[in-house]
């Protein structure tokens, strides 16, 4: 199978209670329906209750939702974007290559129910004149084991690197992250969510390794695995 992730944003007429309800009862059946084997969504309908969200950056401010996809072949994608396309004013897709890191240890919930806790989502391009050797080198092989001690409170995580993108006109990036923390409070809490001042103050320094700060975003999201 092949790993698709679509970042999607809203019609402006539509509450994002409103968006959130079309995808999960009419867009998502239509999904698996045509073709999808699993499906994953991620919602932005938590910003309106966090105050000072601590980790929105750039286009994290406006993003309504994320997909991942998987289909036998991307190629059969286009009547699934289309299904997409319906309420949504812009989606960006992508085709990824999909790790796992940090495997959520005790799922006990079932397909279509929202998932306890909350996701810190990114994407990113990296830096321009970073060769991609260098760039995997301090996402994955430095970043990525520091980043348990950065967030020892962390329940999952699941890294993809961006192998091609599929939507025309499209902003090119080579990385999405999605980070899960088994609750609200072990994300807003800056004591809960990063293991300590040095280790913050690390992660602040060594962004630039791998990551353009000019063209990083991320948002706090809510997770419905609606087919596993």
């Amino acid at each position: 199978m092949e790993k698709l992730v679509y970042l999607a944003w809203k019609r402006p007429e539509l509450a994002i209670e409103t968006y959130r309800q079309r995808l999960i009862e009419d867009v998502a059946p239509r999904l698996l329906a045509a073709g999808g084997r699993r499906l994953e969504l991620e919602v932005s309908d938590l910003l309106g209750t966090l105050a000072k969200p601590m980790l929105l950056m750039g286009e994290g401010a406006t993003l309504s939702a994320a997909l991942s996809l998987w289909l036998d072949c991307y190629d059969a994608r286009s009547a699934l974007e289309a299904v997409l396309r319906e309420s949504a004013a812009r989606i960006d897709g992508y085709l990824v290559s999909e790790s796992v890191p940090q495997p959520c240890p005790d799922r006990d919930w079932p397909d279509g129910a929202r998932s306890p806790g909350v996701t810190h989502f990114s994407w990113f391009q990296k830096p321009a004149a970073l060769p991609d050797e260098d760039f995997f080198r301090a996402w994955h092989e430095v970043h990525t084991p520091f980043s348990f001690e950065l967030h020892p409170r962390r329940w999952a995580y699941v890294r993809n690197s961006v192998l091609r993108t599929l939507t025309p006109g499209s902003r090119p990036i080579r990385a999405i992250v999605a980070e899960r923390f088994r609750t609200l409070l072990a994300y807003t809490d800056p004591k809960r969510l990063f293991g300590s001042k040095q280790a913050l103050v690390r992660s602040g320094a060594e962004v630039t390794h791998y990551a353009d700060p000019t063209r990083l975003h991320s948002v706090p999201l809510s997770e419905f695995i609606l087919r596993s």
